[in-house]
């Protein structure tokens, strides 16, 4: 429910909670890692600690390393205390916190859900420990039961409950000690406890060296090359490719981001599948190589999928309809809350997956139940008189209408269908799909181009009449007509709408970037619109990226890609995490951070690079005349 677990330090007498201001950090990731590693000194305790964390790769188990390190030349005792603030299955009613004296160890538990909490220092467990009330009837927590250096080993509450556990060192001058404490999460008390015994049996220190090595091997099992990217680029794409694992749910869900912080603004957050955003990360990770997840991911949207043949908004990661805000009916009338590009770029990402790995099985496994019913919803689903897709909501779920960016994932998804039908000897419903994508492509040629402005246009939006209107809004997203192969890169339709995108998107501060469109309102930090037509997005600006990458037709064209890569790991935070914006004047990350789609972005926009350049330096090596000296 956001509120955070804490870490508190006594020494000398003196309390201290390591988020308060006085305290220095330094947070990151181990190279090529999933395992964390951040320093936090506070020069008036004389105290650095060191902390290393890792989820266990295999097994529900949280690690975590304390190296604590006495800066001063006397003898010090030293407690830390961990503070831990549950709240089971998203509410603080009805848990209980107690202390089991049969392990030494503390447990949180609500129906099915159980949380163990343990730890060692020098071989010994809890100094102390304590349960109380949180945030009900004037109890503030136990946090405040550490402040002056000890605990009451409380054994029991229920309600809305927390605890705290202590450990107690002695630090010589200069002197380092090590404090291990885990987390054990599971369905039933068995559970838990097995996994403590595992722990204890194997040591911790030993299992967050076999976590850091997996994950190292995982990362670098394609062994790729960077061409002439620098090593930061290189180091980001390593950390981007560990990050977006780490929002694969193993039984398939890609979630667009864990971030907490997003429910100060809205009691909801972005721990959901959105459908769009999936097959767009799936499709960075089958180029990056990594097939094994992606096939997940396409079989759960095989259950997904509505009768109809259409994604609903968004989904939790069990495969339930996600919360919405979209209304399904307007002036009275019904119609259909959903945003019709992400069933088109499923249907796309599979076809794209065909192509790079050939599995014929698995794409035949998909046909029957995902890739004839969506691809018929695609078909059907579209104006008479436009040949576009009907009215539904844009990729920024904020509008309603007929746009370029879903015409064109429409598009794309209609000519992967047919080109799987052929392979699977389905011709009828190859002819009737390449119809209707030919019929979206003529109609955003006719309707979504204005010939007075020489660039494509947002879309059109309908009125009560029965008659339609351009929207000329400036748009990042109209990247869409290369990146779905409406049009090819290099196509002058293109050329000049990605100019224009440019020349009107590209915030013009010390910090740049590309806006998402003109006016944006969403986390808006600037109202000099002329400058800043809207915050910095890490894809808006990688689809950039990309449009520089496909119409490059020498190493020199690559530049501007090279910069724009650079840009984004300007942006990264202090650990590698990509937002998914930043403000136009500080560089500060705003709205939701790790964005899975901005780290996918980065991935594939680093992977067509490398291609590219791959391409162009055989072509400049095959031209070359030929050296008879």
């Amino acid at each position: 429910m956001g509120h955070k677990c804490g870490v508190g330090i006594w020494i000398d007498g003196l309390f201290s909670w390591i988020d308060e201001k006085n305290w220095c950090l330094k947070i990151g990731y181990r190279p090529s890692s999933l395992v964390g590693e951040a320093i936090a000194w506070r020069d008036e305790l004389g105290l650095e600690l060191r902390f290393v964390d890792a989820v266990h790769y295999e097994r529900n188990i949280y690690l975590r390393k304390i190296v604590a390190r006495n800066l001063r030349v006397g003898r010090r005792d030293l407690r830390l205390f961990f503070y831990n603030d549950f709240s089971l299955g998203g509410s603080d009613v009805g848990d209980t916190a107690l202390y089991d004296p049969g392990t030494g160890t503390l447990l949180h538990y609500k129906r099915n859900y159980y949380f163990l909490f343990n730890g060692r220092s020098r071989e010994q467990g809890f100094y102390q420990y304590t349960t109380g009330i949180k945030r009900f009837g004037h109890q503030e927590g136990t946090w405040r039961d550490a402040e002056d250096g000890f605990l009451a080993n409380n054994p029991i509450a229920q309600g809305s409950v927390d605890s705290t556990v202590s450990f107690k060192v002695e630090l010589a001058p200069g002197e380092e000690e090590v404090i291990y404490y885990w987390i054990i999460a599971g369905r039933d008390l068995k559970e838990v406890r097995e996994n403590n015994y595992y722990v204890i049996k194997q040591g911790p220190g030993v299992l967050l060296e076999s976590t850091e090595k997996y994950w190292y091997n995982w990362a670098h099992k394609n062994q790729l090359s960077f061409a002439d990217l620098s090593s930061e680029i290189e180091e980001l794409f390593y950390t981007s490719l560990l990050i977006i694992r780490t929002q694969f749910d193993n039984r398939g869900a890609i979630i667009a981001a864990n971030d907490t912080d997003i429910m100060s603004t809205n009691r909801d957050h972005y721990s959901y599948l959105w459908p769009r955003d999936g097959a767009l990360v799936a499709h960075a990770m089958d180029k990056a190589g990594y097939p094994e997840l992606t096939m997940l991911f396409y079989n759960f949207c095989r259950r997904l999928l509505s009768e109809e043949g259409f994604f609903w908004p968004k989904y939790n990661p069990d495969g339930s309809i996600g919360s919405s805000w979209h209304p399904w009916l307007k002036d009275r009338y019904g119609y259909l809350p959903v945003q019709e590009d992400e069933t088109a770029l499923v249907l796309w990402a599979i076809g794209q997956f065909y192509r790079i790995y050939k599995g014929f099985e698995f794409v035949k496994s998909l046909y029957s139940t995902l890739i004839m019913p969506a691809a018929d919803f695609l078909a059907e689903y579209r104006d008479l008189r436009t040949g576009l897709p009907l009215e539904s909501y844009d990729l920024w779920e904020e509008r309603r209408g007929s746009f370029t960016f879903t015409a064109a994932a429409v598009y794309g998804g209609l000519q992967a269908a047919a080109y799987l039908a052929k392979l699977f000897g389905d011709q009828a419903k190859a002819c009737r799909w390449e119809a209707a994508a030919r019929q979206v492509r003529a109609g955003i040629f006719k309707y979504l181009y204005s010939q007075e402005l020489n660039r494509f246009v947002r879309g059109i939006t309908f009125n009560e009449e029965g008659g339609f209107e351009k929207d000329f809004t400036m748009e990042s997203s109209l990247y869409g007509v290369f990146a779905f192969g409406v049009l090819p890169a290099r196509h002058q339709r293109v050329i000049r709408t990605m100019q224009a995108i440019y020349k009107g998107l590209w915030v013009d501060t010390d910090i740049g970037g590309m806006a998402r469109y003109s006016s944006d309102y969403y986390f808006r930090r600037s109202s000099d619109l002329q400058k800043v037509p809207g915050n910095p997005w890490f894809i808006c600006t990688l689809w950039l990226a990309q449009w520089y990458i496909g119409a490059a037709r020498s190493l020199n064209d690559l530049s501007r890609a090279r910069d724009l890569l650079g840009w984004v790991v300007k942006g990264q935070s202090q650990s590698g995490v990509l937002a998914e914006q930043i403000h136009p004047y500080t560089g500060e990350q705003l709205s939701v951070a790790p964005l899975t789609w901005s780290h996918a972005a980065f991935v594939l926009a680093v992977l067509e690079y490398v291609e590219k350049y791959g391409e162009l330096t055989d072509f400049s090596q095959a031209t070359k005349p030929f050296n008879t000296g």
